[in-house]
């Protein structure tokens, strides 16, 4: 049985702007009301990214962040306000998401995410959507997410430019995992820092609101989704491509044996399971 939640008088007014979608419908919003999801990063996709999904109402949003509000984040990082400046961005982005939206538990993980911790943060959770900016963090998110058999949903973007797919590679063929897009690290010359080149503030708009919908399709479960499929969005000239993203022969991330997970996939989990 999917996991859901009753909805109160008051959260069945709060959306039915949304519950009156065929594709959510009350039992819908009720499975994203039980719904737990980690954000890795409350930054530039972070910001509407959580946006979204408090606005959706997805039950529990846990925010992993360890850095401060700067006034260089603020054209793009929407969460976050003059007034908050050096104020932690876990806190920051809490006082938004509130305000927003009272419906919503939030989660601040103050912390930076790596191999050290990263399995510990992520079985608390259902899915986890990654905007972090660097290959190590993403590496270990992934690896985690994995051996749990949780989704990962996975966004990045830099320029005008980003990419956005979902990794479920303990499902097996065809599903592919973060290693069959990224064998190994790239080299540095080819991952400058936005700090370096530079980054579109509607371009990660257009990525985060892209990723919170991933991430509510997942909750839903859509048989879709994105896993096997890249979608590469050019913000600037309006482009939107879809790209197979194939299962590579041979990887020894998707191949290696995985774990069983007792009771499975905690969005099909009774309550008592996924408590």
């Amino acid at each position: 049985m999917s996991r859901s939640l009753p909805l109160t008088a008051d959260e069945r007014l709060w959306y039915r702007r949304q519950t009156v979608l065929p594709e959510i419908g009350e039992a819908g919003q009720e499975r994203l009301k039980a719904a737990r999801v980690l954000v890795i990063g409350a930054g530039g996709l972070g910001s509407p990214l959580l946006l979204y999904l408090a606005g959706a109402g997805v039950g529990t949003l846990g925010i992993v962040d360890f850095d401060l509000v700067e006034v260089s984040n603020l054209h793009r990082q929407i969460l976050h306000r003059v007034d908050r400046l050096d104020t932690p961005k876990t806190e920051s982005a809490e006082a938004t998401l509130r305000a927003l939206n009272p419906h919503v538990t939030i989660v601040r993980h103050d912390c930076a995410i790596g191999p050290d911790n990263a399995a510990d943060l992520v079985a608390e959770y259902d899915v986890v959507a990654d905007g972090s900016d660097n290959f190590a963090t993403r590496d270990a998110v992934h690896a985690a997410c994995l051996a749990a058999r949780v989704p990962l949903v996975s966004a990045a973007a830099q320029l005008t430019d980003g990419i956005l797919t979902t990794f479920k590679a303990w499902l097996g063929p065809p599903h592919p995992c973060y290693r069959c897009l990224f064998p190994d690290a790239p080299p540095r010359a080819l991952t400058p820092s936005c700090a370096e080149i530079g980054v579109l503030g509607p371009a990660l708009g257009i990525l985060g609101s892209m990723q919170a919908t991933a991430v509510i399709r997942e909750i839903l479960g859509d048989d879709q989704g994105l896993s096997g499929t890249l979608l590469m969005v050019d913000a600037w000239r309006h482009e939107v491509a879809h790209t197979h993203l194939p299962r590579r022969a041979g990887c020894p991330v998707c191949d290696a044996p995985q774990p069983p997970v007792t009771g499975g996939n905690k969005l099909t989990s009774s309550p008592a399971e996924s408590s």
